[in-house]
């Protein structure tokens, strides 16, 4: 394998786990590694599973943020709840490295739609439902990550 395949399955798979782990801009990781791939290789097939890779790149992100937006504007989850628990995430990233992130956000919501709704019994559905968008839009992003890379796999395995 050559040092630009390797190093963009590198970006690749870096841009995975940054889907997951939400640290790094893991979909723009992906594309970027397979883009490396592209311009090095320079032919029909290298640009075309680029022009893929970003196509899917762009539904995944479109479908990421509409899917689960329509779903919280739905079960009355206000946008400043959502801004609210990402203040506290990243807050919390830096308290805590990794999970910090996760459990500011959480906490974050929470806390929000306790003082908006005025109890328990209330803000927790309302945090869960908050909870389940942010990890369906986790998976939306991951499956685009996953299939533009697997493009990317196939274009290898067909041209070696």
């Amino acid at each position: 394998m050559d040092p630009i395949t390797v190093i963009a399955a590198l970006l690749v798979a870096v841009g995975i786990v940054g889907i997951v782990v939400p640290i790094l801009p893991g979909l723009v990781l992906v594309v970027a590694g397979i883009a490396v791939w592209a311009v090095a290789r320079a032919d029909a097939t290298a640009w075309t599973v680029l022009g893929v890779a970003v196509a899917i790149a762009v539904a995944g992100t479109v479908v990421k943020y509409l899917l689960p937006g329509r779903r919280l504007r739905e079960s009355g989850v206000p946008g400043r709840t959502l801004a609210t628990g990402a203040l506290l995430g990243v807050i919390g990233f830096f308290l805590i490295p990794v999970v910090g992130l996760f459990l500011g956000f959480v906490l974050g919501v929470y806390l929000a739609e306790l003082v908006r709704l005025g109890g328990h019994e209330t803000a927790w559905p309302s945090t869960r439902k908050a909870l389940a968008a942010v990890g369906w839009s986790i998976l939306i992003e991951l499956a685009a990550g996953l299939l533009a890379a697997a493009v990317w796999a196939g274009a290898l395995v067909l041209a070696s």
